[in-house]
């Protein structure tokens, strides 16, 4: 059994408006590779260090399509809108 990729990304938006661009961008590739929302910027709580504004969580059906899906040249023209929409910090990681 595969295991579920997931990206994880913790976000600072400098730009509401530049950020819709993102988010409209990053859906071609998002659905391309079948990507489920499991966390979009619901309420939280930063008992320790400051993470970010806005918090994402994505699955994916396997972690080498997480991957594929970052390095796709739809995300990757995606990411140039976010660039100046936000600074954020994202990891992909394996499932359990």
């Amino acid at each position: 059994m595969t295991k579920k990729g997931y990206w994880i990304a913790m976000v600072d938006v400098t730009d509401p408006e530049g950020y819709k661009d993102y988010v409209a961008a990053n859906a071609i590739a998002l659905e391309k590779y079948g990507a489920k929302f499991v966390v979009r910027a619901g309420r939280n709580e930063q008992p320790e260090e400051p993470a970010g504004t806005r918090h994402v969580v994505i699955e994916f059906d396997s972690y080498d399509t997480a991957l594929a899906c970052y390095r796709s040249p739809e995300y990757q023209a995606a990411m140039a809108f976010r660039k100046n929409a936000a600074s954020a910090r994202l990891v992909i990681v394996e499932g359990v």
